[in-house]
């Protein structure tokens, strides 16, 4: 039976990149011989690892969002374009929040 004191970083990366799925994991390690706190820290930190892409994925689509909220505001209150008006008040603020909601989803998932 393989003892190992610590976590091995390159083979969660290793999942990370082939996006593994923790029962795969769990057999592998199984397979290699660790033991079963082992396992445990190893499929903790690929689930911290892979929930944090999310939420960086999820902050980066919300921040996307709010600035175009932001646009389309400013783009409502000055109305440099008056045919453009409508589109601007109801779609891409629309289209901002769908973004920001998004975010959202994958920030909290």
């Amino acid at each position: 039976m393989a003892e190992t004191g610590s976590i091995n970083s390159t083979i969660i990366q290793q999942w990370v990149v082939n996006k593994s799925d923790v029962e795969k994991i769990r057999n592998e390690m199984i397979a290699l011989g660790h033991d079963e706190d082992s396992i445990e820290a190893h499929v903790k930190e690929y689930k911290k690892i892979v929930h944090s892409k999310k939420q960086e994925k999820g902050f980066m689509f919300a921040g996307i969002g709010a600035i175009m909220g932001f646009v389309s505001c400013v783009l409502s209150l000055t109305n440099p374009i008056p045919e453009l008006y409508y589109f601007i008040l109801y779609g891409f603020t629309s289209a901002a929040i769908l973004v920001i909601f998004l975010g959202l989803y994958f920030i909290f998932e």
